[in-house]
C-alpha cells in the first residue's frame, strides 16, 4: 500500500487540495449533529445521510432493515471491496439540547466529535471520490451504521459485515476525534444485566422480608472487590444500579449493569467466570430471592499486527499530513471485522475532548488534514 504513489497522482492531489479547508467539513458535522440520533433511534440522521449519498451520485444507496445506510462507488476490477464506516448514534437522549457553541479554537456540542465528525468525514471522502473520479479498483462501500454506542452492542456493523462479507477485503472505521490515533487491536467486552427479585413489602410492617436492593448491593460489593490483572489489562465497572419503589418500601425488583473488558480473551473469560461464581453464590443465599443474569453486550476481540500493510498505510497517511501517531487498544466498530479475520483499523479525524459529555468539543484545525489522511489511506486500501 504505497502512499507516495497516491500523493503524486494528479486526481488525488486535486482531491487533497479540495479537502484542505476544514470549514465545509465542520459545517457538515454540525448539520449531522443537529439531528438527534440516540442508539436505537437513528432513522432521522440516517435519512439525512441517505439523501446526501444520493446527491453525490453513489450507487445502491439504501437503508437496511435495522437502519444502516449504504452507498457504493463501483470499482474498476474484481478485487475485494473496501468498507468505510462511521456510526450514526450518540449516547444522548432525544431531548438533549444540541445547540452549538464556539469558544476560541473549540466548537462545543453534544455528539459533535462522537460521531458527527466521523459521519461528516465519511460524506466528504465519498464526495472526493465522486468529484475527482478517483481510480478505485475494488468497490468502495460507504456505510453509516447504527448501534455502536452503549447497549447497541455493535449491531449495525455486525449487519454491514454480514451483508458484505463475501466482497470485503478491508475495513476502515471512522471516529471523529483523536487525530493520528490508530486502533488495530480490539479489546473484548462483555456486559451483564444482573437482576434481583424478592417478596418486598412495607419497610415497617414487613420488616425482615428480603429486599431485592439489599441482595443486589451485597453482590455488587463482592464484585467490586474482585482482583483483575494489570497485564493483560482487564477492567470492570458497575455503571448503573436501579430499582425499588420508594424510601419506605422493601424493594421487589432491582438491577445493575456490569461492563467487563480485557485485551486478552482468556483474561476476560476468567473475569466473567469469577462474576458467574459470585452470582451463583448470591442466588443460593436466600430461597426467596431470585437473581438472574442476561448478557446485554458481547464485543469480541481481535487484532492485526502493527506490521500489517493496512496499519502501515494508516501510519504513512497520517504522518504525511503531519500527525503524531498514537496506537491505542479500544472497543470500536472495528471489533467485528477484526474478530472475523478481516483486516480493519479505526482512525481518528481531528482533535477534541469530553466525549459522552454535554460539553463535548472538537478543534476543527485538523479536520482537513484528518480527511486528507483518510483519503490517502482509502486510496492505498482500494487503489
Amino acid at each position: 500500500m504505497d502512499i507516495q504513489r497516491w500523493y503524486t497522482h494528479a486526481a488525488v492531489r486535486r482531491a487533497i487540495a479540495d479537502l484542505a479547508d476544514p470549514q465545509p467539513i465542520l459545517e457538515t458535522a454540525i448539520a449531522v449533529q443537529q439531528v438527534p440520533a440516540p442508539t436505537f433511534d437513528e432513522r432521522r440522521r440516517g435519512d439525512l445521510v441517505c439523501a446526501r449519498m444520493r446527491d453525490l451520485g453513489l450507487r445502491d444507496v439504501e437503508h437496511d432493515l435495522i437502519g444502516n445506510v449504504y452507498g457504493c462507488r463501483p470499482g474498476r476490477s474484481g478485487q475485494p471491496s473496501l468498507l468505510i464506516s462511521a456510526h450514526l448514534d450518540t449516547v444522548f437522549p432525544i431531548e438533549t439540547d444540541l445547540r452549538i457553541r464556539h469558544e476560541g479554537e473549540r466548537v462545543y456540542g453534544p455528539g459533535l466529535g462522537d460521531n458527527s465528525t466521523g459521519v461528516a468525514s465519511l460524506l466528504h471522502l465519498a464526495a472526493a471520490f465522486q468529484k475527482h473520479s478517483l481510480p478505485n479498483q475494488g468497490d468502495v462501500w460507504f456505510v453509516a451504521n447504527v448501534c455502536e454506542e452503549g447497549l447497541g452492542d455493535l449491531r449495525g456493523i455486525r449487519a454491514a459485515v454480514d451483508r458484505l462479507r463475501d466482497k470485503v477485503g478491508a475495513v476502515i472505521v471512522l471516529e471523529g476525534c483523536d487525530f493520528g490515533t490508530l486502533h488495530h487491536q480490539a479489546i473484548g467486552v462483555r456486559r451483564y444485566r444482573i437482576a434481583a427479585s424478592a417478596p418486598g413489602g412495607h419497610s415497617w410492617g414487613n420488616y425482615g422480608n428480603p429486599s431485592a436492593i439489599h441482595a443486589l448491593v451485597r453482590l455488587a460489593a463482592r464484585i467490586s472487590e474482585l482482583s483483575v490483572p494489570r497485564s493483560p489489562r482487564t477492567t470492570y465497572n458497575i455503571g448503573v444500579i436501579e430499582g425499588g419503589t420508594s424510601v419506605n418500601t422493601i424493594a421487589q425488583q432491582a438491577s445493575l449493569l456490569l461492563d467487563m473488558r480485557s485485551v486478552s480473551a482468556p483474561a476476560l473469560d476468567d473475569l466473567v467466570a469469577q462474576v458467574d461464581r459470585l452470582v451463583r453464590a448470591a442466588a443460593a443465599e436466600h430461597a426467596d430471592v431470585q437473581i438472574s443474569v442476561t448478557t446485554v453486550g458481547n464485543r469480541p476481540s481481535g487484532s492485526i499486527p502493527r506490521e500489517h500493510p493496512l496499519v502501515q498505510a494508516a501510519v504513512n497517511a497520517y504522518q504525511s499530513v503531519g500527525a503524531t501517531i498514537s496506537f491505542q487498544q479500544s472497543s470500536t466498530d472495528a471489533n467485528i471485522p477484526l474478530s472475523q479475520g478481516i483486516p480493519a483499523i479505526c482512525v481518528g479525524i481531528t482533535d477534541g475532548g469530553n466525549a459522552h459529555r454535554r460539553d463535548e468539543f472538537i478543534i476543527p484545525e485538523n479536520l482537513g488534514r484528518g480527511v486528507q489522511a483518510l483519503l490517502l489511506l482509502a486510496m492505498s486500501a482500494c487503489g
